[in-house]
C-alpha cells in the first residue's frame, strides 16, 4: 500500500503539522512502509494466538507436600511468660475488667 504526497499533506494539515517540502518524499516513503507493515499484521488470523514468553522452563516440578513440625530451638512454653494446658496465658486487658 502506498501513500501519495497529497495524502500526506492532507494528513499533516488535519493534524495541524507543518511538513517541509524537502522532507515530504521521505515522509511519504516512511508512511507507506508503516501502512505495509500494518497490512501484514492484518493478514494474521485473529483466532491464532501466540503463547506469552515466560523465561525459564515450561513447567516446574512440585515438591512433595509433607507436613512436618517446624524446627525451633525450644518450645513455646519456655518463651511464654505463662503457659497452661497447651495455651499461652496473657493478662486481661483493662477494658475487659468488670466495672464496680
Amino acid at each position: 500500500m502506498s501513500v501519495e504526497q497529497d495524502e500526506v499533506l492532507r494528513i499533516a494539515r488535519l493534524a495541524e503539522l507543518h511538513v517541509d517540502e524537502a522532507a515530504l518524499p521521505v515522509l511519504v516513503q516512511q508512511m507507506s512502509r508503516i501502512l505495509d507493515y500494518v497490512a501484514q499484521i492484518a493478514t494474521v488470523a485473529a483466532s491464532e494466538r501466540a503463547e506469552p514468553f515466560v523465561p525459564g522452563p515450561a513447567s516446574a516440578p512440585l515438591r512433595a507436600d509433607l507436613v512436618r513440625p517446624a524446627p525451633i530451638a525450644f518450645g513455646p512454653s519456655q518463651m511464654a511468660p505463662a503457659f497452661g494446658d497447651g495455651f499461652i496465658l496473657v493478662p486481661r486487658l483493662g477494658a475487659f475488667e468488670p466495672h464496680e
